[in-house]
Order: structure tokens, then C-alpha cells, then sequence
């Protein structure tokens, strides 16, 4: 009986394990830059290895960080995320990194969460408020006023957000623990949709007349990371 209890153990535990390995896998050498290169033959986190004999300082190299991005017109913010297709040197490292820059008075980083990450946020210039709501039951919300040299942390796949409550731009590091973090923005994923949800869905889920769904769901819905198409009408 002690026998069997033991090989029961023992097998819940490897099983466990193999599923710690498979979500985010140790590397076994000291690094595996991404390539696209499908002859390199060994395949890691998605992405196929360079051969360690062709890898250089630049893989593992990225330059313009500091450099401000337009904002867009909606959001009066934007993101600039490297992950591992910017950095290939990220590949099986667990990192990432973002910058947002956001418009004097009301600059939004939207509610999104990122499925696969943890982030730390460290403001740079400016003023934000910014927080996290907890998952059901609770929906309890964590939010501080964020000056410059101030840190936050957002909890794994929970969703945040960030506003520009000052009369100055703000400017914000963030970095993830994920070389592709994966970003879903609430109001752009639930009516931006594609093809869209039946508007019954959204009317019963967010207590919306059903027109004002609709009409919201013919709106344009643009990604932090991009710029809106009348940014560049200017």
C-alpha cells in the first residue's frame, strides 16, 4: 500500500513538473536568439534557434527607447513593446520591455490585461493614475497616484490601466516577465470584435440598449500600440 501511495505521489509530481516546464521552459544553454531560419533545427518558446556561431552583441540590442512616439488621436496615448521579435536575444529569457507615452490631460492607457505576464511600471515624467481590479468575486480596485520615480506592480493576467491626470506629458518604462507578454484590451476586444458578437451578447453582459451596442461596435477601436487613422490626416 505504501508502495502504491508513494508511485501515486511520485507521478502527480512529474506531472506537475512537466507542466511547469511546458508553460515556461528553462533554457539549457546560455542563450537562444530567435531566428526565422527553419534549418537552424532546434525550436524553443516558438521560435527556431540561430546558431550560436552567428550570433552577435547586435541580437541582443535595441536602440530608440528614449525616442517619444505620436499618440493617437483616441487614446491620447501609445506603447512601444519590445518583445522577442524586436530582440531576438530575449528568445527563452522570460523579458520584455514597454515604453508608453501619454498626452498632457487625460492620456489613456486602456484596461487590458496581459495573459501571459506580470508588469512592473516605473513612471519617468509626469503624473498617472493608475491601478488594477482583482477578478470575481471582488472586482476590488488598487489604484495610486504615480509621480515620476514611483513603481507599480500589475498582477499577472489582471486587468490595469493608466491615465495622464497632469497638464504635461508622462512618460512611462514598463518591463514584463514574458518575451511575448500578449496584450488584450477590454473595450477593443468585446465590441471590436471580428466578425462582430451578437449584439445580444453585449446588451445583456454590459446593461446597454441594444442600439447603443451597435453603434458602438461600428466604431473605430484602435490598439495602444498603433495610431489611429486620423493621426496621420495632420
Amino acid at each position: 500500500m505504501k508502495v502504491a501511495n508513494f508511485i501515486l505521489a511520485l507521478g502527480v509530481l512529474a506531472l506537475a513538473s512537466s507542466f511547469a516546464i511546458a508553460y515556461d521552459p528553462s533554457p539549457l544553454q546560455d542563450f537562444c536568439v530567435a531566428t526565422d531560419d527553419a534549418y537552424s533545427g532546434v525550436f524553443v518558446n516558438g521560435k527556431f534557434c540561430k546558431d550560436p556561431e552567428h550570433v552577435t552583441a547586435d541580437d541582443f540590442f535595441y536602440s530608440g527607447l528614449n525616442v517619444a512616439s505620436e499618440t493617437s488621436k483616441q487614446l491620447g496615448a501609445r506603447t512601444n513593446l519590445l518583445t522577442v521579435d524586436s530582440i531576438p536575444g530575449l528568445n527563452t529569457n522570460g523579458l520584455s520591455i514597454v515604453r508608453i507615452d501619454y498626452e498632457a490631460n487625460g492620456g489613456l492607457n486602456p484596461p487590458h490585461h496581459h495573459p501571459r505576464a506580470s508588469e512592473i511600471l516605473t513612471v519617468l515624467e509626469g503624473t498617472l493614475y493608475a491601478g488594477f481590479i482583482s477578478s470575481n468575486p471582488d472586482h476590488r480596485v488598487f489604484s495610486k497616484v504615480l509621480k515620476a520615480g514611483d513603481v507599480f506592480v500589475f498582477p499577472l493576467g489582471l486587468i490595469h490601466f493608466q491615465l495622464n491626470i497632469g497638464k504635461t506629458p508622462a512618460v512611462a518604462i514598463a518591463a514584463l516577465n514574458s518575451q511575448n507578454p500578449g496584450v488584450v484590451t477590454t473595450a477593443n476586444t468585446v465590441f471590436g470584435a471580428s466578425p462582430s458578437l451578437v449584439p445580444d451578447v453585449l446588451t445583456r453582459a454590459f446593461h446597454l440598449d441594444k442600439d447603443l451596442v451597435t453603434k458602438l461596435q461600428k466604431q473605430e477601436w484602435v490598439n495602444p500600440s498603433e495610431l489611429d487613422s486620423y493621426s496621420n490626416s495632420y
